[in-house]
């Protein structure tokens, strides 16, 4: 099994780069990852602030996925996702929605160890590796790897996680896969701003639908989510929603007003996050309704 670096990674999901590395659809391979900042900060002298980082979440890629067409859906599945030993969280004024209250700039380093992350001498947290960013070339120009949009991208959604499945549109041949920003722990809305962040190594396995998707989806065991994201949460909102009434009204043959109620009546609506240039909402669609939606 091939390991691709993340030396070779980029600042943009754009169909102008030029691809860093090839894979095969059906094949089985790994993929090093930075944390957000690049692994720029190592120690809790090192404040945010005074560091000149003019990045933010480098993506390894991207990936040229052979066969893929523009149309299709790529399918990655996520075999596994292993840590670096330590992860960081920055605070600074300003950062995050309390920003406002935050009056000293400072910085932890936690050590990861035996499936744990050691916060202080009274607190132990479980880890839960996700990854913050994953996506392919957006159908124009050139979208900054912090942002979340259609194509994937920063969309920090907690069940983009081991086990679990994330369907994303193919705007361009080959699809220019990349992916980055793991976090060891984070909630959902990542609240101020980060979440554990922190290095690894994510192992996976490609295919592809030949279908079209709206938006990107995360498969669980036992649910599709809709991942939205636009300028607010009403609109985040509204525009996963109306995928899903689509998605009922084709798939159970189902009126737009009865498509509608079942939405009300089955899904939830949760939050991914809300610190981003574009916030990200979830549509989870319980597999007791739909099954299988392609």
């Amino acid at each position: 099994m091939k390991t691709l670096q993340k030396g070779k990674s980029i600042l943009s999901f754009s169909s102008r780069h030029q691809p860093a590395y090839t894979v095969d659809l059906g094949e089985t391979f790994s993929v090093e990852t930075f944390d957000c900042y690049g692994g720029a900060i190592t120690s809790a002298e090192q404040l945010r602030p005074n560091m000149q980082i003019d990045y933010i979440n480098p993506a390894t890629g991207p990936i040229f996925i052979n066969n893929l067409k523009s149309g299709e859906t790529l399918v990655v599945d996520i075999e596994d996702i292993q840590l670096d030993k330590k992860g960081v969280m920055v605070l600074y004024p300003g950062m995050g929605p309390l920003g406002e209250l935050v009056k000293e700039t400072d910085t932890r380093i936690f050590d990861v160890n035996n499936g744990k992350i050691s916060f202080n001498d009274a607190i132990e947290l479980p880890i839960k590796p996700m990854i913050g960013v994953i996506g392919t070339a957006p159908l124009e120009g050139d979208v900054l790897c912090e942002s979340p949009g259609d194509h994937g991208g920063n969309m920090d959604t907690k069940y983009i996680t081991t086990g679990n499945k994330v369907y994303l549109p193919v705007f361009h041949d080959g699809g220019m896969l990349a992916l980055g920003d793991l976090h060891a722990t984070m909630g959902d809305g990542e609240l101020n701003g980060s979440g554990v962040e922190i290095g690894g190594k994510v192992t996976m396995t490609l295919s592809k639908i030949h279908e079209a998707i709206p938006m990107p989806i995360v498969e669980t065991e036992e649910s599709f989510m809709y991942i939205s994201s636009a300028e607010n949460l009403e609109q985040a909102s509204s525009k996963g929603m109306e995928a899903v009434v689509h998605l009922f009204e084709k798939k159970l043959a189902l009126s737009f007003n009865d498509a509608y109620r079942l939405l009300s009546a089955v899904c939830d609506l949760q939050i991914s996050q809300i610190v981003n240039p574009l916030v990200t909402v979830r549509i989870v669609i319980p597999k007791t309704v739909l099954s299988n939606i392609f």
